[in-house]
């Protein structure tokens, strides 16, 4: 789960992945989806000391594990090389489920579906909602070392364009929708009550 994003766009002095979706920071959404999988381990890239604290009972209870980017200015990659660097001494792990922060509607059954994709043999794969890609991705290992040589706001689309990759439809999962400006999050929470209501 990659959280270490400045939230630059969005303005303010509250790091972006606390920003509150009924009543719960967007990471705490994002990070319930990724547990709910049941995939493991769930490392979460972090920038922010408050965003760390705000997970820290996850770390406590060995639910979560930390990443830090230290400089996070560096754009996505830079997180992305942050989440690989935590796991790649773990050699039984052989592939990540990438998700992002400010996307709290993204179901657990999402990443599942990715997940499921990597076991029948796809090394790269993409989540699709009504045939639009979108988030989580699947990066097999045999594309880390790439990935650790993309720089600035290149993230996993980009070995997506070079190779290829399988799509998984997502439709019912949820919802990739972006947290980036104030009206984002308003729309968003137009979106949660919605889903929520229907749950």
């Amino acid at each position: 789960m990659l959280a270490a994003g400045r939230g630059v766009r969005f303005g303010g002095d509250i790091p972006k992945p606390l920003l509150e979706l009924g009543g719960r920071p967007l990471v705490r959404h994002a990070v319930d989806a990724a547990l709910g999988s049941g995939l493991a381990p769930v490392v979460v890239v972090v920038g922010s000391d408050r965003v760390a604290a705000a997970l820290a009972a996850d770390v406590a209870a060995g639910a979560v594990r930390l990443a830090r980017n230290e400089a996070p200015e560096r754009g996505i990659s830079s997180s992305l090389h942050a989440a690989l660097e935590s796991l790649d001494a773990d050699t039984a792990v052989e592939g990540v489920v990438v998700g992002l922060g400010d996307q709290p509607l993204v179901g657990a059954a999402a990443y599942e579906r990715l997940a499921s994709a990597f076991e029948t043999g796809a090394a790269l794969a993409v989540a699709t909602y009504a045939g639009t890609r979108g988030n989580p991705v699947l990066i097999g290992r045999e594309h880390w070392a790439e990935a650790m040589a993309l720089t600035g706001d290149e993230g996993a689309r980009v070995l997506i364009r070079r190779h290829g990759a399988r799509e998984v439809p997502c439709d019912g999962t949820g919802q990739p929708t972006d947290v980036d400006t104030p009206e984002d999050l308003i729309a968003l929470e137009k979106a949660w009550r919605s889903q929520t209501a229907s749950e």
